[in-house]
């Protein structure tokens, strides 16, 4: 008996998504170790998430501010000069930071100009920040994988539970996201309007909790200039749809105008947030992003000691 069209479609989308799996299963030894190089290369520049709070290490002097309670006073380094100093110490207190990567079809794209594949790229540093978040000592989580974990060896522990878990092409449950933590989405974000608008609304409920975001737009240097010309066809790989063009050359113009909008359009939105936007093409050095993203996190931290950690 022959099955319906739709679900021989349904069952053919099933075995490819289960394939992707099994192959990014395969993939993420060599990626973790491939990670783990990256991490180490920035972590000589990497000064953790420190903040002021309640702790037993030592952070700065500083200034005595007028209110400020005596017993803060560091009178041994006051003695020293004119000024009365206090000494601060360092908050201690894990933060709460997710991480996802997408595995949409659009993902797996890789030019003969690129180094790697968007996915690949995405899995490396979310892999390598994870390493670095956790020799800050962060609670680190995968958000549709992974509970936050405190441990040494969270990258590790993080790739073994993304290794059985099942494809993430869709945006994963967010409420499990408590206030004040902080995500970390490594995205092409190439989406439908409708998908645009939801995942909008989706970040927007997140902020206004007090998640903070950091959207890490995956790009291939092909997607951003275009280099085609002649007759060509191209396929959409999230819906298999397929244009021919005679002259693709006559579309760069209008295909870079909107592209450049994209992604305008998706600083833009980050930044009304209150969230970060990095770029990332990935014929570029992984380390380029991770410098950013240590730069982005570091920036604005709540002050406010303990909150939701």
């Amino acid at each position: 008996m022959t099955p319906p069209i739709g679900q021989t479609a349904s069952v053919e989308k099933g075995v490819e998504v289960l394939a992707r799996a099994r192959a990014r299963a395969a993939l993420i030894p060599d990626l973790l170790v491939e990670a783990h190089r990256v991490a180490n290369n920035v972590f000589a520049g990497w000064h953790g998430r420190r903040q002021r709070g309640i702790g037993e290490n030592f952070w700065q002097f500083r200034n005595y501010v007028e209110g400020e309670s005596l017993s803060q006073i560091d009178w041994r380094r006051s003695g020293r000069d004119d000024h009365i100093y206090v000494r601060d110490r360092e908050w201690q207190a894990s933060h709460t930071i997710w991480l996802w990567v997408d595995e949409s079809p659009s993902m797996l794209f890789q030019s003969e100009s690129a180094i790697v594949s968007k996915q690949s790229r995405a899995l490396v540093l979310a892999f390598a920040m994870a390493e670095l978040l956790a020799r800050n000592g962060e609670r680190i989580g995968w958000l549709g994988v992974s509970p936050p974990i405190v441990h040494r060896h969270a990258a590790e522990r993080l790739a073994n539970a993304l290794a059985i878990a099942g494809q993430q092409t869709g945006f994963p449950d967010t409420t499990i996201v408590k206030d004040d933590a902080e995500i970390i989405l490594f995205s092409d974000f190439l989406e439908t309007p409708e998908e645009e608008n939801e995942h909008h609304r989706l970040f927007e409920r997140l902020s206004r909790k007090r998640v903070r975001g950091h959207l890490v737009q995956m790009i291939d240097p092909a997607e951003e200039a275009f280099p085609y010309s002649g007759r060509i066809e191209f396929r959409d790989p999230e819906t298999g749809i397929r244009l021919t063009s005679g002259a693709a050359q006559a579309l760069k113009e209008q295909y870079s105008a909107l592209f450049n909008a994209h992604t305008a359009g998706l600083a833009d939105f980050a930044s009304r947030l209150g969230w970060s936007h990095t770029v990332h093409h990935t014929d570029h050095l992984a380390s380029e992003a991770l410098q950013s993203l240590h730069f982005n996190l570091g920036e604005n931290q709540f002050t406010q000691p303990g909150a939701g950690r």
